[in-house]
């Protein structure tokens, strides 16, 4: 046997090798979708919820609730997250919000509460959880109309700061767990009766409570989902904690709050500064298929504020709109004889997706390296170059390769294993 041959082989050999491990090992596949994220939500809440009995009947204030949405759907964000308190008294201006996020396209998250909870607005405080559970019960019944498919509804967020107090001090840990998880149902039972798709299992909580509290039975009783309201220092940081929480509760997480600077944490920035927080934080966060939801914690009138007072976008409007509203890298995925192929990997710096029915939607950065591979087939590169639109349509001919015997015979080992797999 020739030297060079037997090189050609020994290669062959540990690509399927690699190969065997992608198929059997590797847990992050991911199917391409349109977004990195399937909630990009931007909150309001200093303008939502803060001002409510203000601005009331203050209807010259709905200039102010359109520019703001409009500058959030801008973004590529799917949700507004509004915090207008449940009560009787704020759903006039609940409705106001919404309507303009209807106008905009957007879904929205709720994230208000009884203002009874935590003694909002000089409202009777009441620790009873069973009380909460059956006025959030109500809410929902006696207001269909004010929810469509895709809102999010969170019946009670940082739900330690109000009521009987925060697990971490109280002890009551089972407690707590009982009543997330009997809010749960009784939102998600209420939904369906008004027939309604709305999730509401995004119990958002700070980050040290979810530690206490989400493990493995209690966010499988929530359906598979923590959701941290979480500030740390930086953005490495924030991938460990991120990673720890997947693996102490097995469940898929959600940022409820997510933003920089907070003084007290990140210290003073600068604009530059923060998005460049921002930029790095994002883009690690994209890499990390449990991350599924993000909503960025706020608009205006913060610290971490996106937008001024004037409603001048800062600088990291630009960096959140590049990872809310990322390029389409859409096309098919053939043969040189022009049928479609499936089961074709893709491969970028940030994930690995594999498509099934010879057509592909991948969410992309420009100037990014994309690699579409098939076993039996030489794989292909591309660099994604923006050209001022955000749908690049790029169809794939993949041509097959002949294999040596002995990478025929593995190809066989790696199929017979994948269908037993797959009884």
């Amino acid at each position: 046997m020739k030297i060079s041959n037997f090189k050609f082989q020994i290669k062959e050999i540990v690509t399927l090798i690699t190969v065997i491990t992608f198929f059997l090992f590797t847990p992050s596949i991911i199917s391409a979708r349109e977004r990195f994220f399937q909630v990009q939500s931007i909150d309001t809440m200093k303008f939502s919820r803060d001002v409510a009995r203000g601005k009331l009947k203050d209807f010259s204030y709905d200039k102010e609730i359109v520019i703001q949405v409009k500058n959030i759907a801008a973004t590529g964000a799917t949700h507004v997250a509004i915090a207008t308190p449940y009560d009787d008294e704020f759903l006039p201006f609940l409705r106001r919000w919404v309507k303009a996020a209807r106008e905009k396209g957007l879904n929205v998250w709720f994230r208000g509460n009884f203002s009874g909870w935590e003694n909002w607005f000089d409202y009777e405080k009441f620790t009873d959880r069973k009380i909460h559970i059956e006025k959030t019960k109500k809410f929902i019944l006696e207001n269909p109309d004010l929810f469509v498919d895709g809102d999010i509804f969170t019946s009670c967020p940082e739900c330690e700061n109000g009521g009987p107090g925060d697990p971490r001090f109280t002890r009551d840990i089972e407690g707590y767990r009982n009543f997330l998880i009997e809010e749960y149902k009784t939102t998600k039972q209420a939904f369906g009766q008004i027939a309604k798709r709305v999730t509401s299992n995004y119990f958002s909580m700070n980050g040290d409570v979810a530690r206490l509290i989400m493990d493995k039975e209690t966010t499988k009783a929530l359906d598979g989902v923590v959701t941290i309201d979480h500030y740390v220092s930086s953005y490495d940081r924030l991938v460990e904690d991120i990673k720890d929480y997947t693996q102490k509760s097995g469940g898929q997480v959600v940022l409820g709050e997510f933003g920089a600077p907070i003084p007290d944490i990140h210290g003073e920035m600068s604009e530059r500064e923060q998005a460049r927080w921002i930029d790095q934080a994002m883009s690690k966060l994209i890499r990390i298929p449990e991350v599924v939801g993000i909503n960025y914690w706020t608009n205006m009138a913060s610290s971490t504020q996106l937008w001024n007072s004037d409603h001048s976008p800062r600088k990291a409007v630009e960096t959140i709109s590049k990872y809310f509203n990322p390029i389409n890298l859409i096309g098919t995925i053939k043969d040189n004889n022009g049928q479609s192929l499936i089961e074709v990997t893709i491969k970028t710096k940030d994930k690995t997706a594999v498509v099934a029915d010879g057509t592909y939607v991948l969410p992309v950065l420009d100037s990014e390296s994309v690699t579409f591979s098939k076993f039996g087939y030489i794989s292909t590169n591309i660099t994604v170059r923006a050209e001022n639109s955000k749908n690049l349509q790029k169809d794939i001919v993949l041509t097959k390769s002949y294999p040596s015997p002995i990478y025929s015979f593995m190809l066989k080992i790696i199929n017979f294993v994948k269908t037993l797999l797959s009884k």
